[in-house]
């Protein structure tokens, strides 16, 4: 019956396990040293609610095991499908022979055969996943990926394992099988190949060289997995990934950690390495350098200095060189002392590196491990801003705009209500409570273009007989802005202050048309006592679409390309909402962009970049403008004021005599009405509780906005 023996051939075979031990432990040693090196940094409750965090893992285990997040790039997602499949079959042989051999016996026979075909197709995937590895590194070369020595290694280091392998057992099948159970080795093909062209040097060279390089196999594998940990190579993601997975945050994506703002706290945001938290740090680990974020990085993509890729790795570069110096004054009781350690913006990363991120969190969808650059980022910010107070001019402009104003548009003569001149609204402090609060947001409050937002709004809500109020001139900016360019402080005075207000009419629920609003009404202000329900308009508006208050009748021939919002799409996940309100639209055509839904292209104001200057050649809405006239549409339509505003501006940079309309989507149902809402500011008797689209969408009479800063 076919078997084989498991050490034939091999003196002392049986010192492979020891040797295993001693990599065990190296490799235990290497984590433990590594582990410290993460604990340099600040808590970050990363392990409550266990159960909660299990499960969750077990749900974006997913993205691992079949690179969900990989699939995207068939060619690479093709190449890791392959090595990761072939060595799961490797790695099945050992433990099966082990089992076997210690617990109870089986292979043999159909299961010995069957497994020994596995194992040689195990390797041949692996042969063929490193050699398109190599040909794309080497001979493809994308921009994104940075060859370094520990890359040519890895990849020689997995093809000697595992041509050795084929060769060792080759020389086996040539001694064993090839004479007297052909039909055994033929379960073997790769190896039969070998054994055949083994098959002259005779048994006794074929004796010498297969003990020989059996132990030469073994000490090069075990080497190699030793070389992993103590050098944490790229491969050491193969722990690092799946850990940082577990330890991924589950307060939803975008959510920032709340700093404690008082007397006593003595560093604000992160100055150096160990004011990072120690999750941060473990990120760095994670980090496979293979540049995805690096890929779909707005910043990047317009020639700007960052690259998510690049700062996780400078960062990681300055943890291995100052870590061992913290530790030992760690050891020495100098744990608070770091006095030699050079601040983060001292040769580590610049200023211009994080003043251009967005925050749009492309770079965290697309890492397939799941690394945090944006939280990093805003640490840094909040030392650039509340410690060291350096601040690009036209954002300290808005910022005094804030604390002075309410909102950040220094240049805006608006007041927060003269949008809602000639319509009915409520406003709460003269009218008590309403079943819903709807926030206008600084943007479309103030800014000229933007107040077309809520004008339609309410003129679809009342219409339709819903019962809703205004905070009016007690509305305030939510301090989105403020927080993502680092500003903890005059956030977290908005937030209490907003939230006061709120309580204090008992606000339930509360609807806005701002996707930034939105995520800081029902993310941030939990973290300072702030309840509500908080919904977007899209997801209101296809409410009432659905419960037949919202009927829209007339067709509308108009190619429409749509504009995921980064802070409604991505940190949120509502694609839907808006792409099936457009599908109610009789004849309408979406168009997609090439880039869109998790794939979208920020607009290029988040981050605190709507109130920046920026160079013409830089101009991320101006990329993205180009994606949405390639797909030929009439329209561009969107769900957020930032947007709007960066399309407006981009449309008229591009093409001042015939620029293409941009509206939000609220405006494009309001405007079908019949009449027609122009002028826009004079209010509509409407019937209550129905509200009619019958009429073609209306260009003419729309304002152009103002430009924003630097435009």
């Amino acid at each position: 019956m076919a078997s084989r023996e498991i050490f034939w051939n091999v003196w002392l075979g049986e010192i492979v396990y020891l040797l295993g031990f001693v990599v065990a432990a190296v490799v235990a040693y290497s984590l433990y040293r590594r582990f410290r090196l993460w604990r340099l940094g600040s808590k970050d409750d990363r392990l409550s609610d266990l159960g909660g965090r299990i499960r969750t893992f077990i749900s974006t285990a997913a993205d691992g095991l079949w690179h969900r997040r990989i699939v995207r790039d068939r060619y690479v997602a093709v190449m890791h499908v392959v090595i990761f499949g072939g060595f799961g079959l490797l790695l099945m042989g050992p433990f099966l022979d082990s089992v076997s051999e210690h617990v109870f016996h089986f292979m043999e026979g159909n299961v010995y055969l069957g497994v020994s075909l596995l194992l040689d197709v195990g390797g041949l995937l692996v042969l063929v996943g490193v050699a398109m590895a190599a040909y794309r590194r080497y001979v493809i070369r994308p921009q994104r990926l940075d060859n370094l020595l520990d890359d040519a290694l890895t990849l020689t280091f997995l093809t000697v394992i595992i041509v050795t392998g084929f060769i060792v057992e080759g020389l086996r099948i040539a001694a064993t099988e090839l004479d007297t159970h052909l039909d055994w080795a033929a379960w073997s093909p790769v190896g039969f190949v070998f054994a055949q062209a083994f098959n002259g040097l005779g048994e006794e060279v074929n004796l010498a060289l297969h003990k020989t390089l059996w132990w030469g196999h073994m000490l090069l594998s075990l080497g190699a997995i030793a070389y992993v940990f103590v050098t944490f190579s790229r491969l050491a993601h193969i722990f690092v990934a799946p850990l940082n997975m577990f330890l991924k945050s589950r307060d939803g994506k975008g959510v920032l950690r709340a700093v404690e703002i008082s007397e006593t706290t003595e560093t604000f945001g992160a100055a150096k390495i160990r004011d990072l938290t120690w999750k941060d740090l473990l990120d760095l680990d994670a980090c496979t350098r293979c540049g995805r974020c690096q890929d779909v990085c707005p910043a990047y993509l317009t020639g700007k200095p960052l690259s998510p890729k690049n700062l996780i790795q400078e960062l990681k570069a300055h943890l291995v060189e100052q870590g061992p110096s913290l530790l030992r004054r760690s050891v020495r009781g100098r744990d608070g002392s770091d006095s030699d350690c050079p601040v983060l913006l001292e040769g580590v990363v610049t200023e211009d590196e994080l003043w251009a991120c967005t925050t749009c969190g492309a770079c965290e969808e697309a890492c397939p491990v799941f690394v945090e650059p944006i939280r990093k980022i805003v640490d840094v910010r909040r030392n650039l801003v509340l410690e060291q107070g350096k601040i690009p001019a036209t954002i300290m402009s808005s910022l005094r705009s804030l604390q002075d104003r309410g909102h950040p548009w220094k240049g805006a003569s608006a007041s927060r209500t003269d949008w809602t001149s000639g319509l009915h609204v409520k406003t709460l402090s003269t009218n008590g409570t309403a079943g819903l609060l709807f926030w206008v947001g600084c943007t479309a409050a103030v800014q000229e273009r933007g107040m077309n937002i809520p004008i339609s709004m309410m003129k679809i809500l009342g219409a339709a007989g819903v019962d809703i109020g205004l905070l009016g001139h007690e509305e305030s900016c939510c301090g989105h802005f403020a927080r993502r360019i680092g500003d903890e402080y005059l956030f977290q005075c908005q937030a209490k202050q907003n939230i006061e207000t709120l309580q204090r009419y008992q606000v339930k629920k509360i609807v806005t048309a701002c996707p930034h609003c939105y995520h800081t009404l029902k993310y941030d202000y939990p973290q300072f006592g702030g309840e509500f329900e908080v919904v977007h308009h899209t997801e209101f508006l296809l409410q009432l679409i659905r419960e037949g208050r919202l009927k829209l009748t007339e067709e509308l021939s108009k190619r429409v390309a749509y504009q995921d919002p980064c802070y409604l799409g991505r940190y949120h996940g509502i694609y839907e909402a808006p792409r099936e309100i457009l599908a109610a639209v009789p004849g309408v055509e979406v168009v997609e962009m090439g880039r869109c839904r998790s794939g979208s292209l920020c607009c290029g104001a988040g981050g605190g970049r709507m109130w920046m200057d920026e160079d013409p050649d830089q101009r991320v809405n101006e990329l993205r403008l180009k994606d949405a006239v390639a797909t030929g549409a009439d329209l561009i339509v969107t769900a957020c004021p930032f947007c709007l505003q960066m399309f407006e501006d981009a449309t008229r940079a591009l093409d001042p005599e015939k620029p293409l309309e941009v509206v939000d989507l609220v405006e494009l149902l309001e405007r079908t009405f019949t009449p027609p809402a122009i002028p826009r500011r004079p209010g509509l008797a409407l019937q209550a509780g129905v509200v009619e689209i019958s009429s073609p969408l209306g260009v003419a009479g729309r304002s152009q906005g103002t430009p924003r800063n630097g435009s």
